[in-house]
């Protein structure tokens, strides 16, 4: 199974966000794609360099001023901000779909913003190569390859059409899942992440081509909040085309897993031709964001579901952090997958 990176996904160095109220070490850190990156090395997978597909395809799933904005966001930003500036946002335009969840932490976020995206020096370059390490991956399934495995970093799943959310500023899996399209009929985006893939859900919810299922805890009582409960199942004409898979707070494997074979039933009576994994490794028990609790064998039990699907299917790298366990559950899974296909 051939895997795409590309070294200049390392330049986002963010230093800090705001969790809680309070400065924190920000942990969508460069050592966590190194790491991934040295396992599968290690494990025999080539790694390839992504080829440049240009903007075009990541305007088809995002807002092309959107897009822009990023080309010359931290110039711009230096070029007014006082020495010592984070280049985060301190105002907020309004509301977008959603709704106000119960935790205090989230509903100040409804009101206000995110600081989890900050500009760095060479944030843009590092996202835009995140999106061609994606597109890569999908071209090789859409010319004949069984699967692949992009090793996307900065994440993706959290960005929306028209804005960055939750570490994540160009939606890596929706940009690979609308480029399927170019192939198959129907497509299906599978988000296994411990959170809601809320930005692939805003891009994909009016659609009925791309069928999405996410697997998260309740968004009423964990980030990113907003979006991702049992009942928002799409609109006009991508009703009935999203699912939420809404876990408990402290589930176990069992639960996560039972989860899961329903997203597969429901992607089974979908039809799909091709799939899409938004693949992250911060459901384990240790990650740094915990909130769920699986383990090496429960990933690669995961892993041997995923691949009896039988599709055509890319995977995209989304969360899963520096913890103690990181480097297992990425072996476990992406050998098993390996091994299965």
């Amino acid at each position: 199974m051939k895997t795409y990176f590309d070294d200049r996904q390392l330049g986002h160095k963010p230093k800090v966000y705001y969790r809680g109220g309070a400065p924190t070490p920000h942990p969508e850190q460069p050592e966590r794609a190194i790491l991934l990156r040295d396992m599968l090395l290690e494990n025999g997978f080539p790694v390839v360099a992504p080829q440049d597909f240009g903007v075009a395809p990541i305007k088809a799933v995002h807002d092309p001023d959107y897009v822009d904005f990023f080309s010359d966001a931290y110039a711009r930003f230096l070029a007014e901000a006082p020495e010592g500036a984070m280049g985060i946002p301190t105002r907020h335009p309004g509301n977008r779909r959603g709704r106000c969840p119960k935790d205090i932490n989230g509903a100040m976020g409804w009101w206000m913003t995110d600081t989890s995206t900050p500009l760095t020096e060479n944030t843009y370059e590092a996202i835009y190569w995140s999106a061609q390490t994606a597109l890569a991956a999908a071209e090789d399934v859409v010319n004949g390859a069984r699967a692949t495995y992009g090793l996307s970093r900065p994440p993706g799943h959290h960005a929306m059409k028209t804005c960055s959310n939750g570490f994540c500023f160009f939606n890596n899996a929706a940009i690979a899942a609308h480029h399927l399209r170019g192939k198959w009929g129907k497509v299906a985006l599978l988000d296994v992440d411990v959170h809601t893939g809320n930005g692939s859900l805003d891009i994909f919810y009016d659609r009925n081509d791309v069928f999405f299922c996410s697997l998260h805890p309740d968004p009423a009582v964990y980030p990113t909040f907003y979006l991702g409960y049992a009942d928002e199942t799409g609109e006009g004409d991508g009703l009935g085309f999203t699912r939420n898979e809404v876990l408990s707070m402290g589930d176990g494997e069992a639960e996560v897993l039972a989860a899961l074979d329903r997203g597969i039933t429901a992607i089974g009576d979908f039809g799909a031709d091709a799939l899409v994994v938004s693949l992250g490794f911060d459901m384990a028990a240790d990650d740094p964001l915990a909130a769920v609790n699986v383990y090496a064998d429960g990933f690669a039990e995961m892993a041997r579901r995923i691949a009896a699907m039988g599709l055509p299917t890319v995977l995209i790298q989304e969360g899963g952090y520096l913890g103690p366990s990181l480097r297992n559950n990425a072996e476990a899974f992406l050998t098993t997958f390996r091994d299965n296909i």
